[in-house]
């Protein structure tokens, strides 16, 4: 789920006057990234996502990108949602979405095959990726995948939302 943001006008509003296309790019982490992969992931997208523009001709304000993963850097095992943002003047920023737990008997299969696998697996269902993710079966349909990408996406704005006081 990598964006091209462009925005109309001098004003950012985040939900309106915004063009988004997604263009997929390789992230150059392991399918089921773990601990700073994640972050790393996110970043390599928005790298080879400026590479792909450049290429292609494309001008953007932002490049924005975002990679789940699993970590134990907190003591216990969660999904994490993460965005990467970097503007045109190449200053980037971090957002991360809601995390939500992983017991520990499943982890070693989620490295192995990837926590969207081992969710369809346990919930007899087809591969839980997007748009609505493991998350909505885990949360029996209140949130879904887009709702983390949601919340880390507007994380991550908040330092270019609020112009040169939150830099």
């Amino acid at each position: 789920y990598e964006i091209r943001l462009s925005l109309v006008g001098s004003e950012m509003c985040i939900r309106d006057s915004v063009t988004i296309e997604g263009i997929s790019v390789e992230s150059e982490v392991a399918d089921q990234p773990v601990n700073d992969e994640i972050l790393q992931g996110a970043k390599n997208r928005v790298k080879n996502l400026k590479k792909y523009a450049e290429e292609n001709m494309i001008e953007a304000d932002f490049f924005v990108a975002m990679e789940s993963g699993i970590t134990d850097k907190f003591g216990t095992w969660l999904n994490l949602t993460t965005v990467y943002i970097e503007n045109k003047n190449e200053e980037g920023a971090v957002g991360f979405g809601p995390a939500y737990p992983i017991p520990d008997r499943y982890i070693d299969e989620v490295k192995k095959k990837e926590l969207s696998y081992v969710l369809a697996k346990l919930f007899e269902s087809k591969e839980l990726k997007a748009p609505q993710g493991g998350i909505f079966q885990l949360s029996h349909g209140q949130v879904t995948r887009i709702d983390l990408a949601e919340q880390a996406f507007l994380m991550a704005l908040t330092c270019f939302i609020n112009g040169g006081i939150w830099k």
